[in-house]
């Protein structure tokens, strides 16, 4: 079983194999740090997602575009935009999708987000207290 057809099934196996490197080596979601100062501040997602008391920490999908409420009695609210761009190893592990796992796999992680990072990570507010 080493002639050429073989060869080529093995090919096709092996690169199938690597798409979505970055979907596999670093997954589809990010964890979301946030913390305050003072600390014990309500913090609150445009998704829904909330927390009674900083510092605290949400899982999020990695394409994640979201504003980040946080408030404290006596304190003015800030707000912080949160948005991704593409990570250094997730560039890397896109690079290498094109090169062995060909169109495939680069759609896998580009339609999962694996290539990509929420910022800021963390997210580091200071509120305005009297």
């Amino acid at each position: 079983m080493s002639g050429p057809i073989f060869r080529a099934g093995l090919a096709a196996l092996l690169m199938g194999s690597l798409a979505g490197c970055a979907t596999i080596t670093r997954g589809t979601t990010d964890v979301l740090v946030v913390n305050s100062t003072p600390g014990g501040a309500q913090v609150k997602l445009s998704d829904g997602q909330e927390c009674t008391s900083t510092p605290c920490s949400f899982k999020l999908p990695r394409k994640s575009e979201l504003n980040v409420l946080v408030s404290k009695p006596r304190c003015k609210p800030q707000q912080v935009r949160v948005t991704n761009k593409v990570a250094g190893s997730g560039g890397a592990a896109m690079a290498g999708n094109v090169i062995f796992g060909g169109i495939i796999g680069a759609g896998v992680d580009a339609g999962t987000g694996a290539m990509l990072e929420l910022v800021p990570n963390p997210v580091e507010v200071e509120l305005e207290c009297s």
